[in-house]
């Protein structure tokens, strides 16, 4: 599957999911085994990622080290870990 093929499966997903998705409007609450999943499932799209890079699957590669980060994200924005991002020198446009 091509990277513009696999990038539209992907959008086309979600866009449907944003058309179902429902926000629930009773209290949230996130124990801390439901947590654990969460992360030991965001080191299992890392640990994918890191196997099809070896076999050069570099789409799909990409693609595993997203779930994992989205993952990480989704807990961080729920208040349930606390990490930030590595920071790497940002190129100016003037310097690309």
């Amino acid at each position: 599957m091509s990277l513009d093929e696999l990038a539209s499966k992907y959008i086309s997903s979600a866009e449907q999911v944003f058309t179902r998705v429902a926000i629930s409007t009773a209290p949230v609450s996130v124990n801390v085994e439901s947590v654990r999943r969460v992360v030991d499932c965001a080191k299992d799209y890392l640990k994918d990622a890191r196997y099809y890079m070896k076999k050069k699957k570099f789409e799909v590669s990409l693609t595993s080290v997203a779930y994992c980060e989205g993952l990480l994200d989704a807990l961080r924005m729920l208040g349930a870990v606390s990490f930030e991002w590595p920071k790497k020198a940002r190129k100016t446009r003037s310097e690309e």
